[in-house]
């Protein structure tokens, strides 16, 4: 784990941040973090890994989208060196890859939502970290709430509220716990910094968006990757 920890996401912005953003957890009064992570931090993959390394119990995801769950899963399996289903598995409806050895698992909202119903306290589950939090869905608030009144029962349960765009201060404040005099102390809220690259427009004409790319696979000149983005 250390090597996997330190080499392969060494390059990521938010690895530096890592340790802190466990402690900070660990330290919560609410057992509750926000966390804000700029797009292309690398929340989604090397959070757990460090989560993995210090929380003994399992780690559950909540991810909105199925596609989003299997390349979460696939990419930590990786960073892991083993296969989806060993120590990184995912759960969604009519399709479930997990093992008795998985302790991360990546669930669609739904499934969180029946898992907290069936097991109240989440026995045996260390942290809960809600992605892309922002996209608010009634599954994602709903298993928000139940996290409140599992937290009220267990005192070894933590949540992290994860999205590069969110209302920091209203959510720290809801995840905040209630101190004697009636206030509330906000939970801790971590952000971490994305990285940048130049960005040039241009526009191909009237052509599908195949051609587009092979054109430009023709032209470049570089191995790097070609992201596209269509409609739908």
């Amino acid at each position: 784990m250390a090597d996997l920890y330190t080499e392969k996401i060494k390059n990521l912005p938010i690895t530096p941040d890592l340790e802190n953003i466990c402690a900070a957890l660990k330290k919560s009064t609410s057992h509750f973090m926000v966390l804000t992570a700029e797009t292309a931090a690398g929340k989604s993959t090397a959070v757990p890994l460090a989560l993995l390394k210090h929380f003994n119990g399992k780690i559950v995801m909540l991810e909105p989208r199925r596609l989003a769950v299997l390349n979460i899963a696939t990419r930590v399996a990786d960073l892991l060196g083993e296969e989806v289903g060993e120590t990184c598995g995912y759960q969604m409806h009519l399709e479930s890859k997990m093992s008795s050895k998985t302790r991360f698992a990546v669930l669609t909202e739904a499934i969180l939502t029946k898992k907290i119903q069936d097991d109240p306290l989440l026995e045996g589950t260390s942290v809960v970290v809600i992605d892309e939090f922002h996209e608010r869905s009634i599954h994602a608030d709903l298993a928000l709430a139940f996290l409140k009144e599992s937290i009220e029962m267990r005192d070894d349960l933590f949540v992290i509220v994860m999205s590069a765009t969110i209302d920091t201060e209203k959510t720290a404040l809801y995840l905040g716990k209630k101190k004697d005099d009636g206030t509330v102390e906000s939970a801790p809220v971590f952000h971490v910094p994305g990285r940048q690259f130049p960005v040039k427009i241009e526009y191909a004409g009237d052509v599908t968006p195949a051609h587009a790319v092979l054109e430009e696979v023709k032209t470049r000149n570089d191995d790097g990757s070609i992201l596209v983005f269509l409609p739908g």
